[in-house]
């Protein structure tokens, strides 16, 4: 298996982009709320519902590019959509980290960070 991390990581990053996209579609008025009360003090108060939306939408295309690009690596040995969603992922996170960053959430940033580093790592890997 020539491409065993590689694979990894792109799973890592579908569940997790996944997940989080299904919780956000299923449970949209809890998030919905929450990120209200979490945004209130911020320039993005009034755009919460759009930028819920733009993450979901997102991490949804994260997750699905993760886990073609998964299946096209054990497949074909072939690197493109992979790539194409470790770099979506990343984009993803750092919206994410730019909004924890805005609201002053220093805690939830850091743990943004956890998460981009094996994504900055799968563009490494997979360009």
């Amino acid at each position: 298996m020539n491409n065993a991390a590689s694979i990894l990581i792109l799973i890592f990053l579908s569940v997790t982009f996944i997940q989080s996209g299904y919780d956000k579609l299923f449970y949209w008025d809890d998030n919905l709320s929450w990120l209200k009360e979490h945004f209130a003090k911020t320039q993005l108060k009034n755009l919460v519902h759009l930028a819920l939306l733009n993450i979901l939408i997102l991490e949804l295309i994260s997750g699905v590019l993760c886990i073609v690009g998964c299946l096209q690596l054990f497949i074909s040995n072939t690197r493109t959509f992979g790539l194409y969603g470790a770099v979506f992922s990343c984009i993803t996170l750092i919206m994410l980290l730019f909004g924890q960053r805005l609201a002053k959430d220093y805690d939830g940033a850091r743990t943004i960070v956890i998460y981009f580093i094996p994504a900055i790592m799968a563009v490494y890997w997979l360009n």
